[in-house]
């Protein structure tokens, strides 16, 4: 009962069910609608004869009110709820958000696992996460499309499988997959010791925030991860059906109860059905007759949770999301033991700093990948461990966390550690306070050497908050015969501190980040909340980590000559003469990747000769053939982001006398010649005259 809620919160859902008011209980038991209200509201129970009255009004069995019994409680009063279409005759083909993001399962396990630490429950406990690859076939997945009432569907999806648009061809792929194999890929990503979903069913929370509403990411704190509200939608468009489930364990009671909340969303496009025309999303659930038979939440019983594969280890708070019909958008990933592997690398790439302990402190994070078939191990349950994946970056955190750092390298264990200014610009609109803001803040730079087997060495990954890795970038530009090394910068609260700085840090970062919590850089959220100058702070926060890698990683000076002269006099060596630097400014590195909307976004670093007048510069890109011309391709974007500044849109001015610089640029695609993903592209730089040549 206590579980349950008591009497109150029992009246409340009947009443729902029903669609009957309080005041119009109230009437038919010749009450007042106080009464009822203080009924419904824990304040007050009624006598015996109204409860009997209560059953009767309702059509409940006698002795329902004494057990607080819901009749029917589970699959059997659940329905499917399609949104109608709008009355102006507006359609939308397909979620925009879902395309925020590539969806594969790499960008998923980044998103989920960031949205549950976001979710951290008790901040002296790990949040564990799971991910179970499960093919169901034969009488599993019989039982499975009968719970999730699959012959409600089949003539929506049908509608909805148009060839002619792009979410309309994904769905058509999905349905013949598991028509040919007569099975269907589950993907159920469980968190414990989270939140859950709590919350309303339709007002602010996190309920509605996740399962009614886009661009709503609800944590407002400034360590979260998200603040776009985008990363959810990456579940269901991990799913070739469109299709989540979900059942949640609250850590705060709504309804009076915390066990199996259940509800399940389905995104499909505008669709007409039996000349019906519908909106777009459809959800699984409970209908709520006081708002027309829209599905709600409901309190499923464990055979239902069992039949949904939904079930869960343990009462510990958290969610449970099942994505039906899953996929990797890349097609890379076919089999299970192939998904198996990309989910738990993704994993280890972006979190191994999450799930790094210490003697005395539990990680924030602990995750696993399990694949079965047909309920039978495919897969062994495999929990990631940082110390196999990233060795060189454990070592590095971990001895910042002992306070085991040092100031200089002597050995190939040894951990050193500096700081690097951040400069914090004012807001727009500042908050109340007596003292005055930061005006900056100090991340923790960490380095170490790493052995000569690793595969990209010399590379600086930087993270705040929960520890996600936002960045990875190369450090070039380095002395002859350096250490191989790793960096880690930590920022904001990553750093440790509870100081005013560090909040501020993070907030000023977290507006910094795109969508997809890859780079800090300018953005739209950067120059609306702060002053002008923001953008700048960032360029110089990122030079300023670069620069002290390499000082760092710099061999000192020796003063003195010691050994013995005839060693020395043996062991002396005439070395060649530098070659000369050439005369213009060239292209030291170059990284690039191919962004959703297909074009090419590389980031260049420069280096220039020594020289008092400023270099102004015009960068082309160019996609590389094997013979004959380069074709050339425009720049839709080109943003300066150390010792240079753009000028007249498609020129860079370099700051006189510094030896470096680095810009990013984003290709126009209406000028691609063939499409990014075919391509092989190009970055030099021209005199201003010669840029058309």
């Amino acid at each position: 009962m206590e579980d349950q809620g008591g009497f109150g919160a029992w009246l409340g859902r009947q009443l729902r069910r029903q669609g009957m008011s309080q005041a119009e209980l109230a009437q038919r038991l010749d009450v007042t609608r106080a009464a009822v209200s203080a009924w419904v509201t824990g304040r007050a129970e009624p006598r015996l004869e109204k409860i009997r009255a209560i059953e009767e009004i309702l059509g409940l069995s006698t002795g329902s009110v004494m057990t607080l019994d819901d009749v029917p409680d589970s699959a059997g009063h659940v329905v499917w709820y399609h949104r109608p279409a709008h009355k102006d005759g507006g359609r939308e083909l397909g979620n925009p958000a879902a395309f925020a993001f590539d969806s594969d399962l790499r960008v998923l396990a980044r998103e989920a696992t960031q949205n549950s630490l976001d979710e951290r429950y008790d901040h002296g406990r790990s949040v564990r996460v799971r991910y179970t690859l499960h093919e169901i076939s034969g009488e599993r997945l019989y039982r499975f499309l009968e719970a999730l009432r699959w012959d409600e569907l089949e003539a929506h999806y049908k509608a909805a499988a148009d060839a002619a648009t792009k979410v309309g061809r994904i769905l058509a792929n999905g349905l013949q997959e598991m028509r040919e194999s007569s099975s269907l890929l589950l993907l159920r990503v469980d968190d414990y010791n989270a939140n859950g979903l709590i919350g309303p069913e339709y007002d602010d929370g996190r309920f509605s925030a996740v399962v009614r509403r886009q661009l709503d990411s609800h944590d407002k704190s400034s360590s979260a991860g998200g603040s776009f509200g985008l990363g959810k939608a990456v579940l269901w468009a991990t799913s070739q059906l469109g299709l989540v489930l979900i059942n949640s364990t609250l850590s705060e009671a709504h309804e009076g109860r915390t066990a199996r909340r259940v509800i399940g969303r389905l995104d499909l496009p505008w669709r007409r059905v039996n000349g019906k025309d519908y909106a777009g999303p459809a959800w699984l659930g409970e209908p709520d007759a006081q708002r027309g038979g829209t599905a709600c939440s409901w309190w499923a019983d464990p055979g239902t949770v069992e039949a949904l594969e939904l079930q869960r280890d343990n009462d510990a708070p958290g969610t449970s999301f099942l994505i039906v019909g899953a996929h990797d958008g890349t097609g890379e990933a076919t089999t299970l033991e192939e998904m198996h592997e990309v989910l738990v690398k993704s994993l280890a790439e972006n979190f191994w700093a999450s799930m790094v302990s210490t003697a005395t402190e539990q990680p924030m994070l602990e995750a696993s990948v399990i694949a079965l078939r047909d309920g039978q191990v495919v897969k062994a349950a495999e929990r990631v461990d940082p110390r196999e994946h990233e060795p060189a970056r454990v070592r590095a955190l971990r001895a910042f966390l002992a306070g085991e750092t040092v100031e200089q390298l002597t050995s190939d264990e040894d951990v050193v550690s500096t700081t690097v200014r951040l400069g914090l610009p004012a807001l727009r609109q500042p908050a109340a306070s007596a003292s005055e803001p930061p005006a900056a803040h100090d991340a923790v730079l960490l380095l170490t050497p790493t052995t000569d087997d690793d595969k990209a060495p010399n590379k600086i990954v930087c993270m705040r908050g929960s520890r996600m890795v936002v960045m990875s970038r190369s450090v070039t530009d380095l002395p002859l015969g350096v250490r191989r090394f790793q960096a880690v910068l930590l920022a904001g609260l990553a750093t440790g501190s509870e100081e005013e700085d560090a909040y501020a840090a993070e907030k000023f970062l977290r507006a910094a980040e795109p969508p997809e919590h890859n780079d800090w850089k300018k953005t739209d959220d950067l120059t609306a909340m702060y002053l002008r100058g923001a953008a700048t702070r960032i360029q110089e926060f990122r030079a300023g980590m670069l620069a002290e890698v390499r000082k760092l990683v710099r061999t000192p000076e020796k003063k003195s000559e010691d050994g013995p002269t005839v060693l020395r006099e043996l062991l002396s060596l005439d070395l060649p003469s530098p070659p000369r630097s050439p005369g213009f400014p060239t292209v030291g590195a170059v990284e690039g990747i191919v962004r959703p909307d297909g074009a090419w976004q590389v980031r260049v670093e420069v280096r220039l000769p020594q020289r008092e007048d400023p270099w102004i510069m015009a960068p082309v890109l160019r996609f590389a053939t094997r013979s004959g011309p380069k074709p050339l391709v425009g720049w839709a974007e080109l943003v300066p982001e150390s010792h240079c500044e753009l000028v007249d849109g498609k020129l860079l001015r370099f700051t006189s006398g510094a030896r470096t610089a680095a810009f990013t640029g984003v290709s126009d695609v209406g000028s691609h010649p063939v499409a990014a993903q075919m391509s092989v592209v190009e970055v030099d730089l021209t005199r201003p005259k010669e840029a058309g040549s």
